[in-house]
């Protein structure tokens, strides 16, 4: 029971830190809509990050190197891409026959659907760790908080930059986060069922990552022009994933 509270207790936190965007409601419009284009790159650096050098070397890890697992992977992983074209090609046809919510861009939902599974991953990842020894789920708790941290930023500058209003993306963002406390919870109840799940769902979210990315963020930032500044962030979201 007590390693059931420590999960919890964890996966709450890590849900809150979904709030780290309310740090922008003391800027100024002017100053925010100067630095929002930078949240966009510093996410889409993230993203790829994330899946390239988190995701996919976990998934591998998990599964081995032969080629037949690491094939399979790959395979996750392009259904994963695959499935965010076909919901965002969906999100696209129902704003269009939809008059709510016109201005809010499609990957805008995405990034909340991704960042879902995502948290859902680190839930199971919490619980799993902290089953095995209290001192892991301690070190994986950490590491996760760590690799949150830059990402919620970025998540939350785009969902301002695709339409959200900040309290309403602050608000979207927490349910997205708070998924984590669900992974934890069936994690603790369910970890050795599901383990080979969690093996299609590695790959899977990074394809999903790898998708908004490169079909949506990627885009968006060439269409303000060349800019050092904006490759510079969008290392630096690579860089800091690759360093966590």
């Amino acid at each position: 029971m007590v390693t059931f509270i420590w999960i919890l207790l964890a996966t709450v936190f890590i849900s809150l830190i979904s709030f780290v965007g309310a740090l922008t409601l003391f800027l100024k419009e002017k100053i925010l809509n100067k630095i929002l284009m930078y949240l966009v790159s510093f996410s889409a650096g993230a993203l790829l990050g994330g899946a390239f050098l988190h995701l996919i070397p976990e998934a591998v890890s998990e599964i081995g190197i032969e080629e037949k697992a690491v094939f399979k992977i790959f395979l996750y992983l392009i259904f994963g891409f695959c499935t965010f074209f076909i919901l965002e090609e969906f999100i696209g046809w129902h704003h269009h026959h939809s008059a709510s919510h016109p201005e809010i861009s499609s990957f805008s939902y995405l990034i909340l659907i991704s960042d879902g599974l995502h948290n859902f991953i680190d839930g199971l990842a919490i619980a799993a760790s902290f089953l095995a020894d209290f001192s892991l789920g301690l070190i994986t708790s950490l590491a996760i908080i760590l690799h949150e941290i830059p990402q919620e930023i970025g998540d939350y500058g785009v969902l301002i930059y695709g339409g959200l209003k900040k309290l309403h993306a602050l608000f979207l963002n927490f349910l997205s986060g708070i998924v984590a406390v669900l992974g934890g919870i069936i994690g603790y109840f369910l970890v050795k069922e599901i383990g080979g799940g969690i093996l299609f769902l590695l790959p899977f979210t990074a394809g999903g990552f790898i998708y908004i990315a490169a079909s949506d963020l990627i885009p968006q930032i060439k269409q303000e022009g060349k800019s050092v500044i904006n490759f510079l962030t969008f290392l630096a979201g690579i860089v800091i994933m690759a360093l966590i």
